[in-house]
């Protein structure tokens, strides 16, 4: 199937149009900064993935923003530093501050010519609101965690969409999931046949960064490295006809 057969492209944000890890990481920076051993980049993320996704298996409706006070307060505790309540609040508060990826907006905003575009993150909606500033586009629907009550990789997040979807005209055949995290998102896909395209942000890095670790690599049916060679890929579709 073409790139040009779709109808509708699906969205991760965080890690995928977002650069959650450079915001995380800046987030956590002055925590991180007070631990005996020093951190690296990535045992700061790994930490945060684990904390995270525990988290929103336990309370699946409390709000992003309110979740990562709770983050920020358990990996203060495992490292065994100081810390005070106003630091999680700000923290969990900073989504909006983390970057969008360099080639997000001019990317989405050339998909916006041909297809319905919708996000489908584990988010709140204030939080979304002030990422989708950064993104310039209008997304045709926004399915957050916030909106479901849960958090990828559940299967109701994705039923959530599907039914969004539909309420568009638009069917799960006629649509591509957009995504970078093998946990949250391509494992769901896979199993829910959806098809869907793998913007490996992490290519030149080792591990799993600010996501859970996965015992194998997902079945795809694209694989890019970057939003720009999804848009590539697109114009070598239309200009074979």
């Amino acid at each position: 199937m073409a790139l040009t057969d779709f109808k509708a492209l699906t969205f991760d944000c965080y890690g995928t149009l977002i650069d959650w890890e450079s915001g995380i990481a800046s987030g956590l920076s002055e925590l991180a900064s007070r631990v005996a051993e020093p951190l690296t980049r990535d045992e700061i993320l790994e930490a945060h993935a684990r904390h995270e996704s525990y988290q929103q298996k336990i309370t699946p409706a409390m709000p992003y923003d309110q979740l990562l006070r709770v983050v920020f307060k358990r990996l203060a505790e495992d490292w065994s530093v100081r810390y005070s309540w106003d630091e999680a609040v700000a923290y969990g508060a900073s989504v909006g501050d983390w970057p969008a990826f360099p080639d997000s907006a001019s990317t989405l905003q050339y998909l916006k010519k041909y297809f319905k575009l919708v996000v489908l993150s584990n988010v709140d909606n204030r939080s979304f609101k002030a990422s989708n500033a950064k993104l310039g586009v209008d997304f045709d629907a926004i399915v957050t965690a916030e909106d479901v009550g849960s958090y990828k990789p559940s299967r109701n997040n994705f039923e959530y969409l599907f039914s969004t979807l539909s309420a568009m005209g638009i069917k799960k055949d006629d649509t591509l999931h957009i995504a970078d995290s093998i946990y949250h998102d391509h494992e769901p896909a896979s199993e829910l046949q959806l098809r869907s395209c793998w913007i490996h942000r992490r290519y030149e890095q080792r591990g799993f960064g600010a996501t859970l670790k996965t015992s194998v690599e997902p079945a795809v049916d694209y694989k890019f490295t970057s939003m720009a060679q999804l848009v590539k890929a697109h114009h070598e579709d239309l200009a074979n006809g």
